[in-house]
């Protein structure tokens, strides 16, 4: 795996932990292993490293749960995001690419564990595509605009967490 020099940001739903990178690595992908499965609640898990000594908790502490005596995954103990998996004797962090600031900039370039990949999987980019929320429930959009418990896409200096500052 090569190691890219850059900074990246992320954490949790609520805002409850967030975590800076000063180095990535080059392994985004999509694992459909069953406990990444059950780990994430959906068909797969889209996963890029960090390498462990580049990785710090900037926000709160993750709750870590092990998974195996190989694996432990984090999550939020608050808003119960899944953040990260980690091979504890790896070296790395795989970060769950959706708690990233910007998940858009680790597209996956493999898949791992197919054999529980679900068999429908390979049709999932031929659905139809209704379009944006504001275009096709504008009510339910700003219903959910006014009442936002999420933490913005970037680092904060404070932030109040289901009505508790940090």
């Amino acid at each position: 795996m090569k190691r890219i020099e850059t900074e990246v940001s992320g954490g949790c739903q609520c805002g409850a932990v967030r975590y800076h990178a000063s180095a990535m690595l080059d392994n985004s992908h999509l694992c459909h292993c069953r406990m990444c499965q059950k780990a994430s609640g959906n068909i797969f898990a889209a996963l890029v490293a960090a390498p462990d000594e580049a990785l710090t908790w900037t926000r709160g502490k993750p709750s870590v749960w092990k998974s195996s005596e190989l694996v432990e995954r984090g999550f939020c103990a608050s808003c119960g995001t899944p953040l990260f998996f980690h091979q504890i004797e790896s070296g790395r962090t795989n970060l769950m690419i959706g708690s990233l600031d910007d998940p858009h900039a680790f597209p996956p370039l493999a898949n791992t564990c197919t054999e529980n990949m679900v068999a429908w999987f390979d049709t999932i980019t031929g659905l139809e595509n209704t379009g944006a929320t504001e275009d096709n429930g504008a009510d339910w959009a700003a219903a959910i605009k006014k009442s936002n418990n999420q933490h913005p896409d970037h680092d904060t200096t404070s932030w109040t967490v289901n009505g508790h500052d940090d």
